[in-house]
C-alpha cells in the first residue's frame, strides 16, 4: 500500500491483470483502516471513481475499514493508452472483485459491498456469482443502474441494433451524449459542493460506446431475469426523477428513473429492502442536508439491523 490522493488517512494498491485488447489492465484498490474486523467495499458507477470520503468517514465512524475500488480505465486505474470507461462485459470487472475481496477477507470476517450505479449493477451481479462462498455478507445499492432511462419503446427499437452493431464495431460511439446537468450540479466550481477531478468525471461525461452499451443491456436482461443473491440487500433510489429538459435536477435522480429502480430491485435476491429518499440526487450521498442525513440514516438503521 501506498499514501493514496485523498491525504492521511487513506491509502492504495495498484492490482494487475491480464493484458486486454488495448493493452496493459490495472485496477486501484483505496483503504482506510477502522479497528475491528469489518469492512465494506465500495463500487463507483459510470463516469466516476472513488472521492467520496464523507462517505467513509460514515462507514469507520461504525468501525467498517473502508475500501473502494477504482476499476479498470476508470479514475486512477485510467492509463493512457486505454478507452476510458470502456467494457464489453460487466463480468470483466469481476477479477477486480474477486481480488480485492480476497484481500479484504484477509483481514476481515464481515464484508459488506456498496455499489453505486453501474457499480450497483456490477456488484449485483458479482454477489449473484460468488453466493454460497461466505464472501459477501450485506449488500447494498444506491441508486443502482439496473435500467436504461428511456421510453420502453425506444429500448425495443434501438437495442437489435446496438447489439449487432456492438459485435463488429463495439467501439463505436453512440450518437447521444450524456446531460452535463448532473455533475455541474454536484461540484463545487458550478452548483453543487463537492470537489473531485473533473479529468476523471467530466461534466460532458465519457463516449458511450456500443460494446459497452450493448454489454449494460445484457446485464439487465439478467438481472431482470432474477437474481439470487444469498445475504441481506439494501436498496436505495430517490423518490422522483427529473424529467425533461426543465426537471428539477436540485431534488431528483437526475440520471436514472428511480421508479425502474425500486421496480427491478426485488429481483436481486430473496431478501430486499427498498427506501425511497425524498429529495435525493443519483448518487444519495451527494445529496443536500437534510436529505443527505436522511440517507445516513436509513442507511445506519439497515445496517443496524441486518449487519
Amino acid at each position: 500500500m501506498e499514501p493514496d490522493l485523498l491525504g492521511a488517512d487513506y491509502e492504495s494498491v495498484r492490482l494487475t491483470f491480464e493484458d486486454d485488447a488495448e493493452g496493459e489492465v490495472v485496477a486501484t484498490l483505496v483503504r482506510r483502516r477502522a479497528p475491528g474486523r469489518k469492512a465494506v467495499l465500495y463500487v463507483h458507477g459510470f463516469v466516476d471513481y472513488f472521492f467520496q470520503s464523507h462517505l467513509a468517514d460514515f462507514y469507520v465512524e461504525r468501525g467498517y475499514s473502508f475500501y473502494a475500488l477504482d476499476l479498470r480505465k476508470y479514475g486512477r486505474s485510467l492509463l493512457p493508452h486505454q478507452t476510458p470507461n470502456f467494457a464489453r462485459s460487466m463480468s470483466d470487472y469481476f477479477p477486480e472483485l474477486d481480488e480485492a475481496a480476497r484481500l479484504i477477507r484477509e483481514e476481515n470476517d464481515v464484508l459488506l459491498v456498496n455499489g453505486h450505479s453501474t457499480g450497483g449493477l456490477i456488484a449485483a451481479l458479482w454477489a449473484d456469482r460468488v453466493r454460497g462462498e461466505g464472501l459477501v455478507d450485506g449488500l447494498f445499492l444506491n441508486s443502482p443502474f439496473l435500467e436504461i432511462n428511456v421510453p420502453p419503446a425506444v429500448r425495443v427499437t434501438v437495442g437489435p441494433f446496438v447489439r449487432a452493431m456492438a459485435r463488429v464495431r463495439p467501439t463505436m460511439i453512440f450518437p447521444t451524449a450524456l446531460s452535463e446537468s448532473y455533475v455541474r450540479s454536484i461540484h463545487r466550481d458550478h452548483d453543487g459542493e463537492w470537489d473531485f477531478d473533473l479529468a476523471w468525471k467530466p461534466a460532458k461525461g465519457f463516449p458511450v460506446r456500443l460494446g459497452w452499451l450493448s454489454a449494460v443491456m445484457r446485464a439487465h436482461r439478467q438481472a431482470h431475469a432474477g437474481l439470487a443473491v444469498d445475504v441481506p440487500v439494501l436498496v436505495m433510489a430517490s423518490a422522483r426523477s427529473a424529467r425533461g429538459k426543465n426537471g428539477d435536477i436540485t431534488g431528483a435522480d437526475a440520471v436514472l428513473n428511480a421508479d425502474d429502480i425500486a421496480r427491478w430491485s426485488t429481483r436481486i435476491g430473496s431478501h430486499v429492502t427498498c427506501v425511497r429518499i425524498d429529495g435525493g440526487l443519483h448518487d444519495l450521498s451527494l445529496s443536500a442536508e437534510p436529505v443527505r442525513a436522511k440517507f445516513f440514516e436509513e442507511l445506519d438503521r439497515w445496517l443496524t439491523a441486518y449487519m
